[in-house]
This record gives structure tokens, C-alpha cells and sequence, in this order.
């Protein structure tokens, strides 16, 4: 009985981690896409301003700025309609899978050692 109240708890827990993950996830596109409306809009304005300046001022150069901001543009409209979060997954089970040793923590893993030496440590000091 307490091992399957373990396992039921355990699913729990880990169906919790992962609807906070998918909503967090969600709240992440739906920031990217509210951003690309407005950068969106500060873009096609610039573009159309930079574009009407060179052409009326013979200078070219007016149209330097675009090429950042199109970069920035592109990014977040990859970001909230396009595959970019995909690509992500699929790098990071790439990592996962075949550069484990990038992942190590320094020091190791916590132990419940580690821990209960260094609250002993924080607490021995504290009283002192």
C-alpha cells in the first residue's frame, strides 16, 4: 500500500512539474508573439522611414539599421510562429545524449552529505 501511495504521489508530482513546464513554455510564446506586434510595428515603420530617407537623400547607408532589426524581427517571429522552440528540443536532446560531460555540475551532484555539512557549517557560524 505505501509503495503504490509513493508511485501515485511520484505521478503526481511529476505530471505537476510537467503542466507548470508546458504552461511556462506557453507563456514564453505568447511573450514572443505580443513582442513581434509591436517590435513588428516599430519595424515596417523604421524599414519604410529608413528606406524613404536614403531614397530622398541619395545615401544608401539610411539602410544599415534595417539589417540588425531584421535579424531581431526574425528571431521572434521564428520564436512565436515558427519552428524555432523544435530545433531547440531537438539540440538539447542532442546534448543530452552526447555531451553529458558539459553538463556536470562543478563539485559534483548534491548529496544530502554535501548539504547537512554545509548547514552544520552556516549553523556552527551563525552561533558563534
Amino acid at each position: 500500500f505505501m509503495l503504490m501511495n509513493a508511485r501515485l504521489q511520484l505521478e503526481r508530482q511529476l505530471m505537476m512539474q510537467n503542466e507548470m513546464r508546458e504552461r511556462q513554455m506557453a507563456l514564453q510564446i505568447a511573450w514572443s508573439r505580443e513582442f513581434l506586434k509591436y517590435f513588428g510595428t516599430f519595424f515596417g515603420i523604421a524599414a519604410i522611414s529608413l528606406t524613404a530617407g536614403a531614397i530622398r537623400r541619395k545615401k544608401p547607408a539610411f539602410l544599415f539599421p534595417i539589417i540588425p532589426l531584421s535579424f531581431v524581427f526574425t528571431y521572434q517571429y521564428d520564436l512565436g510562429y515558427g519552428t524555432l522552440l523544435q530545433r531547440m528540443k531537438g539540440e538539447a536532446e542532442n546534448i543530452l545524449e552526447t555531451e553529458k560531460s558539459k553538463l556536470q555540475l562543478p563539485r559534483g551532484t548534491i548529496t544530502f552529505e554535501n548539504l547537512e555539512k554545509a548547514r552544520k557549517e552556516q549553523s556552527k557560524f551563525s552561533t558563534e
